[in-house]
């Protein structure tokens, strides 16, 4: 409740706390970095090589890692994001600024990086841009709480596959070819929706790039590249694909 109380009393939750503080953004950046420069040392360490392949794979699901925290926290705070959600409304129309921006420039203390909270601000700045993700019943919301909680195992088993080669390449390529059809279909569907819907339509159209069809586009192009790679595991029999 104090977090909360906190969160809605001012613009960054926990600003006046004291102690070191880290930008929101620096922190998210570092967090996949972190992953992914860890994953291609230790590939580089056993190959000898970087492999441009297998850095791009190492980058998004690293990436996918940190979002899936993200979209527990949609469940999980849900009710908490309507609230939010408002106040980032009412703050826009009073300043003209813009809340992800806003969100992400926000210092937060250090101890507080992993809140639930804090990161359910993601969600309620987006929802200006998609209101989906205020209603539990949408087909945004339950998309991206899929993603949170069904795909977070299955991407380190393929990011560990990818870089230690546990198991045979065909069953890896099985696995790849399951969890990146899946971000395609889903993200497709979302873009379709998000294009069917009203809210679109009132919505600038550089607004929409930046914020919705960007992102989008790289839950789809992405994965698309990750079925080639699957389907290369699978006729090859072998990692060459991703230079080993």
């Amino acid at each position: 409740m104090h977090e909360d109380n906190a969160a809605n009393a001012q613009l960054a939750p926990y600003a006046k706390e004291r102690g070191p503080k880290i930008v929101v953004a620096v922190f998210a950046g570092a967090v996949i970095a972190i992953l992914t420069v860890i994953c291609n040392a230790v590939s580089y360490r056993l190959q000898g090589s970087l492999d441009p392949v297998y850095f791009v794979l190492s980058l998004f699901l690293s990436t996918n890692l940190l979002i899936c925290y993200w979209e527990m926290c949609l469940w999980f705070r849900r009710d908490y994001i309507v609230e939010r959600a408002d106040y980032w409304r009412e703050r826009r129309a009073s300043t003209g600024l813009t809340p992800a921006v806003e969100f992400l420039a926000a210092a937060v203390p250090l101890r507080r990086v992993a809140s639930p909270t804090l990161w359910a601000d993601v969600w309620a700045a987006y929802a200006l841009y998609d209101d989906a993700y205020t209603d539990s019943s949408t087909f945004g919301f339950n998309a991206d709480i899929g993603n949170g909680f069904f795909t977070p195992i299955p991407t380190i088993v393929l990011l560990a596959a990818l870089t230690f080669e546990i198991m045979p390449p065909v069953f890896v390529g099985i696995l790849a070819v399951a969890l990146f059809w899946q971000w395609v279909y889903v993200s497709s569907l979302y873009a379709v929706s998000f294009w069917l819907s009203e809210q679109r339509k009132a919505l600038p159209r550089t607004q929409r790039w930046i914020y919705v069809w960007g992102p989008n586009a790289v839950w789809i192009v992405v994965p698309l590249f990750g079925l080639y790679v699957a389907v290369r595991l699978i006729l090859d029999g072998n990692y060459s694909v991703v230079g080993h």
